[in-house]
């Protein structure tokens, strides 16, 4: 089959979307697909990070195209970034032959609707694979106004991606009922989490010294948080425990990642001479492990209003590693779904605002024990995950077949 996939972020880019995507391409590459996919031409979260314009890689053909690179620093950047991304992509896409399946991931946010357009005047099969949602996480986050002009545009936008797809992928039970409230079929939503990366990430004793001793973390109780610093992960409940336990020489609390609010961290740490906050961007796939194990604690958050909108898939990898976790975060999410469907995961809750319990709980897990329940081979893995994407994927492979038999005997 000849697939195209349409991302902003793709291989060798570190986000997350970049990776679980790159995984699929090397997959379906591997299966005998031919696959193109559709790119920027600058790293996510380092845009002056600049990629080739068109490589082979794992057997797929990788197009970027233009993307100003204005960075993260005001949201009209982030917006200029968006939509010279979009507009390249709609250029190149009027070039670009027809393709039997079209999949579409969401960066930038309504990605789909150029996956969807284009699959629709090609005759493809269109899949959508919904990594958030918006404009439901502009609207939640404050960013645009209920029932304005542009609230309205973006959810009319964002409906015909959802009832042109064919098949939608989601990551949750609770992303699943969002979309359905929408007037969308459920039959057509398959929920699918992101898989940890098994392959690659596993509890690495020696990485662990090695990363620790390099970062002026041997010695230290490592309370880490990795990933994406969005507004969306709300990490103020965090970082005052950090001021709290400020004069604890023992403890100290790493930031590993990039995004919007990262400069804030650093600001604040700055403002309040937080010493035990360590700083460090995103690490590359190969160094993962030895970061991920260097953490004694992992902290995950999840903002009140974003259930159902986004969903943190850093807890995959995290168990992977067996450590212990720390969630901040709604009582009802998949978080809190993956801790009781699996009761051996060294997972404490707190609210957010609660910070005499995130104070409380990591004094405890200092004093308990240091290790989780890993779930190597959990339901949560890429040999099972994928092959599910895959399902997705081609099980419209004997109805084309077919069309393609009934007009060749026209």
């Amino acid at each position: 089959m000849k697939i195209l996939l349409l991302n902003q972020c793709f291989y060798p880019d570190v986000v997350s979307t970049a990776q679980h995507a790159s995984d699929l391409v090397a997959a379906l590459s591997a299966r005998g697909h031919d696959v193109t996919v559709l790119a920027s031409s600058r790293a996510y979260d380092n845009p002056d990070r600049r990629f080739p314009r068109r490589e082979t890689w794992q057997g797929a053909d990788i197009r970027r195209v233009f993307c100003s690179g204005l960075g993260k620093k005001a949201k009209w950047r982030r917006a200029i970034d968006f939509g010279s991304f979009f507009l390249s992509c709609a250029a190149r896409l009027a070039f670009l032959p027809r393709f039997d399946v079209v999949i579409a991931l969401t960066s930038p946010p309504l990605i789909s609707v150029l996956g969807a357009l284009f699959a629709g005047m090609k005759g493809s099969r269109f899949i959508f694979w919904v990594m958030d949602l918006n404009p439901d996480e502009a609207l939640a986050a404050g960013w645009l106004r209920p029932g304005s002009l542009a609230a309205r545009a973006l959810e009319a936008l964002s409906l015909f991606s959802f009832r042109r797809a064919d098949d939608l992928v989601v990551l949750d039970r609770f992303m699943k009922e969002r979309i359905a409230t929408k007037g969308v079929p459920e039959e057509k939503i398959r929920i699918i989490p992101p898989w940890s990366h098994d392959e690659a990430v596993r509890n690495d004793a020696e990485g662990r010294d090695l990363f620790r001793e390099r970062n002026g973390l041997t010695g230290k109780y490592v309370v880490m948080y990795s990933g994406n610093h969005s507004p969306c992960h709300p990490l103020d409940t965090l970082l005052e425990a950090a001021r709290r336990l400020t004069r604890r020489a023992d403890i100290a609390f790493c930031f590993v990642g990039g995004g919007s609010e990262f400069q804030k961290v650093r600001r604040i740490a700055a403002q309040h001479g937080l010493d035990s906050i360590v700083l460090l961007p995103y690490q590359p796939l190969e160094k993962l492990s030895a970061s991920l194990s260097a953490a004694d604690l992992h902290i995950v958050v999840m903002g009140e209003p974003f259930v159902g909108i986004i969903h943190p898939c850093k807890i995959y990898n995290i168990l992977t590693i067996g450590a212990p976790v720390l969630y901040i975060g709604p009582a009802r999410s998949h978080i809190t779904d993956v801790a009781a469907a699996h009761p051996g995961i060294a997972l404490r809750p707190a609210a957010h605002g609660d910070v005499n319990a995130v104070v409380r709980h990591i004094l405890q897990q200092m004093r308990g024990s240091h290790a989780g329940q890993a779930f190597a081979a959990s339901q949560f893995s890429q040999e099972i995950l994928i092959p599910q994407m895959m399902d997705v994927i081609e099980r419209g492979r004997e109805d084309l077949a077919a069309a393609i038999r009934n007009a060749d005997a026209a």
